[in-house]
């Protein structure tokens, strides 16, 4: 088995066809050819495909939903009515629409699935997010017209591919439900030939042949025991049977066509993407220092990372470490705060300090428009989580914590020298930002999409210090 050659039915015009079109080309591709793998899914809400391919009594493994939270289709799928496997429809598929992360997520979910054969996914008629999913996924797109309002709406389609630098070749332009009794005078002598000369005109391929009007298979949807039945069984007589045979061959003649999924495709940028992700993991830690910004002791080695509260960098990127939660809890509160004496664990204090860390961003600098001194004033900021200052407090930078006697080395002190002093005295233009992060897993951070999300604040946090200057 491999992975499946998706079709997409796809159009933002309404009453064209388009489920009609999905389901029946199920069930005349099994007809063409027995023992091809034809899956069938829907993203709209109306539970057509459950209600033509469901055998009665058969029991539900699922349903549209988790499809996009990475189940491949082969866990999700019932074998119904003619052969042809469905995913169960679900009616409110719009709640998880906030979990779908970007419009490869259906993708990324079916480069496991070993489901072979043919996927037909059948759209909302509209370009939302599940429909944008289904098209970056589409080894063929089949977008049924029939007028010239729904040729129009063809446009945010090709805009879509255009946009997502994705070749525009999958995408076909199908008339559906064009009247054969119509006939114009001149150059375009019914429907379909007007319908593909406007085609043609705007650069969109088409179909061969069309799907005509038929007062019969309109029928076929409609009756007292709200059963859908297909053309290929109730409508032998008319000339729509022909053509869905003739789609179904196209489709199967494009299958055999291309040796290479989109799907195969995407599965390989992603490797390459993983890869270069992991390349750039190691060589960001690569560059950590070990130890513990304020204590010394070491949190970095060949076992891992021991547990850390906090993850700290330069504006420069020239400083990266960990620093141990208690040593920085008691930095803040002995500097900051003007607490005296050592600080407690249980003070109810720290849960509070605890919580609010988890939405700031700290950071260390040398106080504004000091310039021209040595290290004689800091500042310290709070920024909140998109990075706009909410606070500052500016003091005098001691060497020494206490009097002249029994005098102790202030560890603030030794962590604004080891990371912003320029030549050991100075202090630069350079700030320390500071992240809490999880104790279980601080390198969490220094993946792709944290990474670069703490660098973005990083930025934003200095171009503040720049404009405050």
């Amino acid at each position: 088995m491999s992975r499946p050659y998706v079709v997409v039915i796809s159009s933002e015009k309404g009453g064209v066809g388009k489920t009609t079109l999905a389901t029946n080309l199920a069930i005349y591709l099994k007809a063409v050819q027995e023992d091809l793998p034809v899956t069938l899914c829907s993203f709209d809400n109306h539970f057509s495909v459950d209600r033509m391919f469901r055998i009665r009594g058969s029991r539900s493994r699922g349903d549209i939903r988790s499809l996009f939270r990475g189940v491949t289709p082969e866990e999700l799928v019932e074998t119904g009515e003619f052969g042809v496997q469905f995913i169960p429809s679900h009616g409110e598929l719009a709640l998880i629409r906030d979990e779908l992360t970007g419009n490869d997520s259906l993708a990324r979910g079916l480069t496991g699935s070993q489901l072979g054969g043919i996927l037909i996914i059948d759209t909302r008629p509209d370009l939302d997010i599940f429909t944008r999913n289904a098209l970056f996924a589409a080894d063929r797109v089949i977008v049924p017209i029939k007028d010239a309002p729904s040729m129009e709406n063809c446009k945010h389609l090709y805009d879509f591919f255009d946009r997502q630098e994705l070749s525009r070749a999958p995408l076909r332009i199908l008339p559906c439900l064009i009247d054969s009794r119509i006939h114009f005078d001149g150059p375009f002598r019914d429907p379909y030939q007007l319908l593909k000369a406007y085609a043609i005109n705007r650069g969109y391929r088409c179909m061969e042949g069309f799907i005509a009007k038929s007062p019969k298979v309109e029928s076929l949807n409609t009756n007292p025991e709200g059963k859908i039945y297909p053309i290929l069984t109730h409508g032998r007589g008319t000339e729509v049977h022909l053509q869905m045979s003739n789609i179904a061959r196209q489709v199967l003649l494009g299958l055999l066509a291309k040796d290479r999924r989109r799907l195969d495709d995407i599965a390989e940028a992603l490797q390459e993407t993983q890869i270069k992700r992991a390349e750039t993991f190691r060589e960001r830690s690569a560059t950590l220092r070990p130890d513990c910004l304020i204590c010394g002791q070491q949190l970095i080695s060949d076992q891992g990372i021991k547990p850390a509260g906090f993850y700290a960098e330069s504006t420069s990127g020239s400083v990266r470490a960990f620093i141990d939660e208690s040593c920085f809890n008691e930095l803040v509160f002995r500097n900051f705060y003007s607490q005296s004496g050592p600080v407690r664990a249980d003070d109810p204090m720290i849960d509070l300090f605890r919580e609010s860390a988890q939405h700031t961003y700290f950071s260390l600098r040398r106080a504004p428009h000091t310039k021209n001194f040595y290290q004689q004033q800091i500042a310290f900021y709070r920024f909140d989580e998109e990075g706009l200052e909410i606070s500052r407090k500016i003091f005098e930078l001691k060497e020494f914590d206490k009097g002249l006697f029994n005098r102790e080395r202030s560890r603030l002190y030794e962590l604004v020298t080891s990371t912003l002093c320029t030549d050991g005295q100075r202090l630069g233009s350079d700030a320390l930002v500071i992240r809490k992060v999880s104790s279980d897993f601080p390198d969490e951070i220094l993946y792709e999409e944290a990474y670069r999300h703490f660098n973005d604040i990083i930025k934003r946090i200095a171009g503040q210090f720049v404009e405050n200057e």
